[in-house]
């Protein structure tokens, strides 16, 4: 008897064993956004002034924990522009008192991503969140909190939907993107006269 029970353990031992070395070797990750190309190192993140810097700040954050090489500028092969940021906030429900009951907040920003020889890798490309909220006039002040912490959550996501948008963007990929854009460049340039 307990010779079974401890043959049934050490099964059930080795097959958890199995599934731990399939699941480490194709890649499972339980969480958090895909990760970022090696092929797009160094990269540069460059944000156009009226981009908020907690976004700009949470993204940084999100590439150096997915372990990406980030350069200034001037160093980077290539760059990643947020550029025509938006953010709006409407009242999306009203009382009986013709008093907002209810707020909707909304961030947009446009993306591109270009190489250090200004071949674009990502076309310019707008990105947006919304988050709506109920608005208590009895509580300002803990309303404004929640609305300051409802857009650092809505910059985050912004920036998660950055890092979604530079998965894809492989070393095949990249240079099939190089070859179309030379192809584009080639066949242009007998109709604009340009060698």
């Amino acid at each position: 008897m307990f010779q079974h029970s401890a043959l049934k353990s050490l099964a059930n031992l080795m097959l958890s064993a199995v599934m731990a070395v399939l699941l480490s070797g194709c890649g499972f990750q339980l969480r958090g956004a895909p990760p970022v190309s090696s092929a797009l190192e160094p990269l540069a993140v460059d944000c156009a002034s009226q981009v908020p810097e907690t976004l700009c700040r949470s993204l940084g954050e999100q590439l150096s924990l997915g372990n990406v090489s980030l350069a200034p500028v001037a160093d980077a092969d290539y760059i990643l522009r947020l550029k025509n940021f938006e953010r709006d906030r409407r009242a999306s429900a009203i009382t009986a008192q013709a008093a907002a009951a209810e707020y909707t907040l909304r961030h947009s920003v446009d993306l591109e991503v270009i190489s250090a020889d200004r071949v674009p890798m990502v076309a310019t490309t707008r990105l947006s969140t919304s988050e709506s909220y109920r608005y208590d006039e009895t509580n300002v002040l803990a309303r404004q909190r929640e609305e300051e912490a409802l857009r650092q959550q809505m910059d985050d996501r912004l920036a998660q939907q950055v890092i979604f948008r530079l998965a894809p963007l492989t070393p095949q990929r990249i240079e099939a993107i190089r070859a179309e854009y030379q192809r584009k460049q080639e066949a242009d340039a007998p109709a604009t006269g340009q060698p």
